[in-house]
């Protein structure tokens, strides 16, 4: 059983598991924010986990960089896809630990199809403004590595169904994919669409599991919020998620699965170094060169 760790601060409590550094639980006053899954046994959905040094997939596994060709297995055979990176399957290893803070590290490569080394560190620090996490990826190799990351949380605004959650977060277009393999077609202005959610309302029944981009920084900030307008207190209950200007890509997927498998238990919201298949458009792609670093951040806190 791969190890777990808990942090506790401001009415918040979170539980972090050695095993792709997954949020595992995130609550505040005893509310969920995060779509839990249960200790001890497989991780669903990639709930939770540091995606890396890919995001999102890659097309047939295969992309070129620096000349070279590579091939990485694929993990999402219904696609024919690279899904998520490589770090989610790898136990890491504990490096600090509090009670309201948590580093955990791995390393990924040199393995088939990503020939690299990248040293990852993961923060996470638990404060009255909520949880905070940071990845570090340094380069711990003498050759130029392609890199990306982003978290893969479920938040939860409450208790009613996801149609009724109010959605709200500023970007102006999206990319559209490919309805069979979700593969990138081109960028789409959000202008009338309805997948434009500048303004808040419910997300109803609109189903989405695309990337968007055109983000707004305020202050070196982008911020979502999800609010469930039926749960406690006059504002109605809430989570919301920011990050730094090192995603300038957010994916959103409403969790929709085929009968008779539960769905849109919980939206994804994914801060992204890079598109989908960053590797083969080179659109955003992070090269750390040999001893490099890149830092990406993000929180999420009550409402």
């Amino acid at each position: 059983m791969s190890a777990e760790y808990t942090l506790s601060a401001g009415g918040y409590t979170a539980v972090v598991t050695a095993r792709a550094a997954a949020l595992r639980v995130l609550q505040f006053e005893g509310r969920d924010l995060v779509v839990p899954f249960p200790s001890g046994g497989p991780i669903p959905d990639y709930r939770g986990i540091i995606a890396a040094p890919w995001p999102n997939r890659i097309a047939d596994g295969k992309y070129a960089f620096d000349g070279n060709k590579h091939q990485l297995p694929i993990n999402e055979p219904e696609r024919e896809t690279a899904l998520h990176g490589l770090a989610f399957p790898l136990d890491w290893t504990l490096k600090e630990s509090g009670a309201g803070s948590l580093t955990l590290t791995c390393t990924v490569g040199p393995t088939a199809g990503y020939p690299f080394v990248l040293e990852l560190e993961t923060r996470f620090t638990l404060d009255d403004a909520g949880l905070h996490t940071s990845v570090t990826a340094r380069n711990a190799a003498d050759v130029a590595a392609p890199y990306g990351v982003c978290p893969h949380p479920y938040l939860v605004a409450g208790p009613s169904p996801l149609n009724e959650w109010v959605l709200e977060f500023t970007a102006d277009s999206f990319l559209e994919v490919t309805p069979d393999r979700l593969l990138p077609v081109g960028l789409m202005p959000l202008d009338g669409h309805p997948f434009d959610f500048r303004s808040a309302r419910a997300i109803g029944s609109t189903e989405i599991d695309h990337a968007f981009t055109g983000i707004t920084f305020d202050g070196g900030l982008a911020r979502l919020s999800l609010r469930d307008t039926a749960g406690k207190g006059v504002g109605g209950s809430g989570v919301g998620m920011s990050w730094d200007e090192s995603c300038p890509w957010l994916q959103i997927h409403t969790a929709d699965k085929p009968a008779p498998i539960p769905g849109r238990i919980g939206l994804a919201v994914e801060p992204m170094t890079g598109p989908p298949d960053a590797f083969n458009s080179g659109t955003d792609l992070i090269r750390l060169e040999p001893g490099a670093r890149h830092t990406a951040s993000w929180s999420i806190y009550a409402l």
